[in-house]
């Protein structure tokens, strides 16, 4: 499951989907995330005098267990809000996801972009763009990528998901950013000379992507596409 941040449930739409015992343990994670965040020590930094160093938050807990009290299909979604109303952190962010699962570090990559943490969260997103984990790679790709990582850094996040056959779809923002970037075009060109030349097929999201890079004409509108190499023609010994 390739869950992208357009497919995480709002808290009404959970509230409708979940039964009462289920509804009840939402409720009582979100106050407490909220109570955490109205805790939050000053700009500062000074911590409160009763906050040890070695202890989690309570909701940090709450969010392991999400799956297990609103169900697998909603856990992205919850522990996503509680990221939210936890106001969560980098300490905490970075600790949910070196610590979590692979579906919980999912959900801290698919929340970034939502929390005030300006680009101190990018070690995540550039250690799930080295992973092979294609439901890590395909939440690296979101919004909080699009806003932060540098040109060199973004395509090559463009030519990981192509690597991995995680769909272009999944990159956000992914029009804006290659339009007119000629460097992208020429390492999309490179990647489909080497598929074609190892007889093997280009990806068509290569070709919507290379298309992408076209820089745009006077009017605005992206000039045509730049042509990928097309196939070797077949010869006698294939």
């Amino acid at each position: 499951m390739l869950t992208s941040t357009d497919s995480l449930k709002s808290r009404k739409e959970l509230d409708a989907e979940l039964g009462g015992a289920a509804r009840t343990w939402l409720d009582e994670a979100l106050a407490e995330a909220a109570h955490d965040a109205a805790r939050a020590p000053a700009a500062s930094g000074t911590p409160h005098p009763e906050a040890s160093p070695y202890a989690s938050p309570s909701w940090e807990l709450r969010f392991a267990a999400a799956g297990r009290h609103c169900g697998q299909e909603n856990a992205d979604s919850v522990r996503s809000l509680l990221l939210v109303e936890a106001r969560a952190p980098l300490s905490s962010v970075t600790r949910l996801y070196e610590q979590g699962t692979a579906a919980e570090r999912r959900a801290v990559l698919l929340t970034l972009h939502r929390l005030d943490l300006g680009d101190t969260a990018l070690p995540l997103i550039e250690d799930a763009l080295r992973a092979n984990d294609t439901r890590l790679v395909a939440a690296a790709v979101g919004p909080y990528a699009a806003d932060h990582l540098d040109p060199h850094a973004w395509r090559h996040a463009v030519l990981k998901c192509l690597f991995t056959e995680v769909p272009v779809a999944a990159v956000s923002r992914l029009a804006d950013r290659a339009r007119g970037d000629a460097e992208l075009a020429r390492m999309l060109s490179d990647f489909a000379a080497e598929r074609t030349a190892a007889g093997r097929p280009v990806p068509e999201d290569l070709r919507t992507v290379l298309a992408l890079t076209a820089p745009a004409d006077e009017g605005g509108h992206p000039a045509g596409p730049t042509a990928a190499p097309a196939a070797p023609a077949p010869t006698e010994e294939s």
